[in-house]
């Protein structure tokens, strides 16, 4: 049976907004498809082993990866590294450069808990870019940008991806706005033969 593995923001859970639509869009439309959203790390080396265990433990079947976000940096990790087909939602792009804000004690938005952000952590995610600046898989992307996102500048997901499929919309905001409105596009594509 294949899977959908959803891989939320930094900070967020698996109770955010477009995870929970997300889930329910193929709950109803392609039940055939287990859906996966593991609570990640703020830390870049425990969250990658979280979603690397994931996709280890189920190689013998087809799994497809959704990002949004800090998810959409560790959905281009796995689809470089395992080959994956995917889809991200206005992706960060070097991460290590916007996480100094980060530095000290922070507060989860959904769950609550605290946690510490120090600066080897940063290099965490700095040394995992390097592992992906220049893309291989090219056509396992699917990759949707609003202008408006006002957390990330668009232009630098435009850039990393180019020669990808991309979708760049005019206004709208980090969150995506009308995100549930692009799921059957983004089944569409995850279930299509490789070009």
């Amino acid at each position: 049976m294949p899977s959908l593995l959803y891989l939320h923001g930094f900070n967020s859970s698996p109770q955010s907004k477009k995870a929970l639509q997300t889930q329910s869009w193929f709950a109803q439309h392609a039940p055939e498809i287990t859906f996966i959203c593991p609570l990640l790390s703020p830390y870049a080396d425990s969250a990658m082993a979280t979603v690397t265990g994931i996709i280890e433990d189920r190689t013998e079947q087809p799994i497809y990866v959704v990002g949004s976000s800090m998810g959409g940096f560790f959905a281009t990790c796995l689809i470089e590294r395992y080959d994956l087909r995917g889809v991200l939602i206005n992706p960060a792009v070097s991460p290590g450069r916007g996480l100094h804000n980060w530095l000290g004690e922070n507060t989860n938005y959904t769950t609550g808990e605290k946690w510490v952000f120090e600066p080897r952590h940063i290099q965490q995610y700095t040394e995992l870019d390097a592992s992906v600046e220049n893309l291989v898989h090219k056509n396992n992307y699917h990759v949707l940008l609003q202008c408006g996102d006002e957390v990330l500048d668009y232009r630098d997901a435009q850039l990393r991806y180019q020669g990808c499929s991309v979708i760049v919309e005019d206004g709208g905001d980090h969150s995506f706005i009308n995100y549930q409105q692009h799921l059957a596009g983004i089944y569409q594509f995850l279930i299509s033969s490789k070009v």
